[in-house]
């Protein structure tokens, strides 16, 4: 999923408030707890974007076509993702 500089920024600021008004968090230094997690979301993010890469071109190297949007597809796309998300995390 792409999402745009100031979009990462609004997640982070959320996060970062979520965290401190729960009191699950204290920033000491909160320009630099800004910029970690908008590091943070955006590894994330490129690795999901991988993923989805990844899938992609395995549903399409299939020996027979799988038309994309079919249900066929969509269970296929939730499958190799999650055997790919595992992958990843070793």
């Amino acid at each position: 999923m792409r999402l745009s500089e100031g979009r990462i920024s609004h997640l982070a600021h959320l996060i970062m408030s979520g965290l401190s008004q729960q009191g699950l968090a204290e920033f000491p230094n909160e320009r630099r707890a800004l910029l970690e997690t908008k590091q943070a979301l955006n590894d994330f993010f490129q690795r999901e974007d991988q993923i989805d890469d990844i899938v992609r071109q395995k549903i399409s190297s299939l020996s027979r076509p799988v038309p994309q949007g079919s249900r066929e597809w969509d269970i296929l796309y939730r499958k190799y993702f999650e055997e790919e998300s595992r992958k990843q995390r070793r």
